[in-house]
């Protein structure tokens, strides 16, 4: 490739016919002999916080042994492939889940406390009250730098307002993300509206015109052809190598989309609490919304996602691996062997999801290395027993390179009770991103970067 100090802004935009996309960050972005602040040679931090709801069977979950000789347990088995860039962390707890005078609601308080470490108000009314979350005192800072200051994600639609667990609103349930005290972050489960609000809007909410204008369009990527046709002439082969890989990528989420949004059109029967053109199998939407975020890391759109595979509480089945019992039901085995059985297939499901998408961020490249190399994506639980409700030892990994500023491939244990909140604030410090407190945190965490 020929040096030259010019270079295609990295905020460049594909315009055609009023159609706008992102790039994905190109060599031809950065130019010569220089590192820019973030560039292939200082690349961006993206974090990702990733919950599944209920707790998981320790007894499946929890690695054994410690440091870099332990092995993987059978939930979390889909993991190995990656385990150079796994942390697994034991004994964290978030003590404001527990009641503390408060009696039941131990769902609502698991969402509501995970990423802020405060107890939350018991009420069902208006007056809700938690605190602010990790992601969005990352997203303050990251978001200066792109389009969106973070992106809430779901795969399961919210429950109705009003209460859903012993008194307590279902805005704790249905969210883990908290711009202040009293602003929770719904989550977005309706692929066709996440994927234009990163690529633009339509002009309408209505399923069948959304339809009949991208028949008359074509894709999004057919509608910037002519751009993208004379951008090809710019870059080397390496580059058009990266945004060949980035469109295929757009252009399959879209396919998805569309043949989603025409099975819901042709459905007979009223689909409950499910937006349209989310797809009917859980498998296919979580990995269509991953695959979303992923593309969201990978144009620099956003740096912070939260993302839920089920709000806490859930009673989904899932029958696609022989658990047609609900989730919530399943937890509470009363220590019977079926009941904890099935528990662990629908743990190590969502794990498997999980490792989809971290093998997608180990794929795409990014810079002078790949998206899982410069992310810190936590994925768990802020219940550790789902049987008994308990909120110590909660089942959590720490995935990602950390743009080289964690030491992953291990298993750490900490001292019994150790807030979870000293785990998030050593996150945003990794990250740049400096506060002195969180929620009950104590400190931040050591031996995250050492042996």
């Amino acid at each position: 490739m020929i040096l030259t100090q010019k270079h295609i802004n990295r905020r460049a935009l594909l315009r055609g016919a009023g159609a706008a996309l992102a790039l994905p960050i190109l060599d031809s972005m950065v130019p010569a002999m220089a590192a820019t602040p973030k560039s292939a040679a200082n690349p961006a931090m993206r974090l990702g916080f990733m919950y599944v709801p209920n707790g998981i069977i320790d007894s499946a979950w929890a690695a054994k042994g410690e440091g870099a000789a332990f092995e993987f347990n059978e939930t979390m088995k889909a993991l190995e492939p990656f385990r150079n860039q796994v942390m697994v962390l034991s004994n964290l707890a978030q003590i404001n889940g527990r009641a503390l005078g408060d009696g039941g609601g131990d769902h609502a308080r698991a969402g509501a406390s995970w990423l802020t470490g405060v107890h939350p108000k018991k009420t069902e009314g208006a007056d809700i009250h938690s605190g602010i979350s990790a992601d969005q005192i990352a997203a303050k800072e990251f978001g200066k730098e792109t389009q969106f200051r973070s992106l809430e994600i779901g795969v399961e639609a919210p429950s109705l307002a009003g209460g859903c667990d012993s008194g307590y609103s279902c805005a704790y349930t249905n969210t883990i993300s908290w711009t202040t005290p009293t602003s929770p972050n719904p989550m977005e489960v309706n692929p066709r509206t996440l994927f234009e609000r990163l690529f633009g809007d339509g002009d309408t909410t209505d399923t069948k015109a959304r339809m009949e204008q991208m028949r008359d369009r074509g894709s999004l990527l057919d509608f910037v052809k002519g751009s993208l046709d004379r951008l090809q002439t710019r870059i080397g082969p390496g580059d058009r190598r990266k945004l060949t890989e980035y469109l295929d990528s757009i252009r399959d989420i879209e396919r998805r989309i569309q043949k989603a949004e025409q099975q819901s059109a042709t459905m007979k029967m009223p689909v409950i609490n499910k937006p349209l053109s989310a797809p009917e199998e859980f498998v296919d939407h979580a990995r269509l919304m991953m695959d979303l975020m992923v593309v969201a890391y990978q144009a620099d759109l956003s740096r912070v996602v939260t993302f839920m595979l089920a709000r806490e509480g859930s009673n989904r089945s899932y029958r696609e691996i022989n658990v047609p019992d609900g989730h919530h039901n399943c937890t509470h085995h009363q220590n019977e062997q079926d009941k904890i059985d099935k528990t662990i297939k629908i743990n190590t499901h969502h794990v498997k999801q999980f490792a989809y998408m971290i093998d997608k961020m180990k794929n795409t490249q990014d810079g002078d290395g790949t998206l899982l190399d410069h992310s810190m994506i936590l994925y768990g639980s802020s219940i550790a027993d789902g049987n008994a409700h308990t909120h110590t030892n909660l089942p959590l990994v720490l995935v990602g390179g950390g743009c080289g500023k964690i030491k992953s491939g291990r298993h750490i244990k900490y001292g019994p009770e150790t807030p979870m909140t000293n785990l998030l604030l050593t996150m945003l410090d990794k990250s740049g991103v400096q506060t002195e407190k969180l929620g009950d945190s104590t400190g931040k965490l050591q031996h995250l970067s050492d042996v």
